[in-house]
């Protein structure tokens, strides 16, 4: 039962960072999930207090990562139409041309939906990049956490293992 757990665990771990640039995924709420899984069945390994932490920092930085680059990009002046060009030319390019396609569907996205709403070219690459730039800092933001959590759970784990 223990080695099918860390199995598990090791699975959501890798799959969470895998999450933070591939959308659809949800990376710091799986490496959350494999920590959890450490606490409940290997309690001598983690402590409680680390794991609540790292769980309201999973629910503020996947907040942020929905909400961010929306309010983000309407601060610098994106419309409806550029947020939602982003969104659809992030998922095309997921599939045209991963990962690559993905960066360059949020830029061309934005910039599209901004010249259907009607704005210069300017004020279009303008949101194109605030979209872009908001997109990318969560995506470092969401590796950085996952990646901690990665190695405080391979902490765990062989304290577990080998203690």
């Amino acid at each position: 039962m223990e080695i099918l757990v860390l199995i598990i665990a090791i699975v959501l771990s890798v799959a969470g960072i895998i999450g933070c640039i591939v959308p659809g995924i949800p990376g710091p709420p799986l490496n959350f999930l494999a920590l959890l899984l450490m606490n409940i069945f290997f309690p001598e390994s983690s402590s409680w207090t680390v794991t609540i932490i790292f769980g309201v920092l999973t629910l503020i930085i996947t907040l942020l990562d929905y909400i961010l680059p929306s309010l983000g990009a309407k601060y610098f002046g994106a419309s409806k139409y550029g947020i939602w060009g982003s969104f659809i030319g992030m998922f095309i390019g997921i599939f045209v041309f991963p990962p690559w396609g993905m960066i360059a569907g949020i830029i061309s996205g934005a910039v599209i939906g901004e010249l259907i709403a009607g704005q210069s070219k300017s004020q279009a690459l303008k949101a194109g990049a605030a979209t872009f730039i908001l997109s990318m800092l969560m995506i470092v933001l969401k590796l950085i956490l996952s990646v901690i959590m990665t190695f405080y759970f391979i902490a765990a784990a062989v304290k577990s293992v080998f203690w």
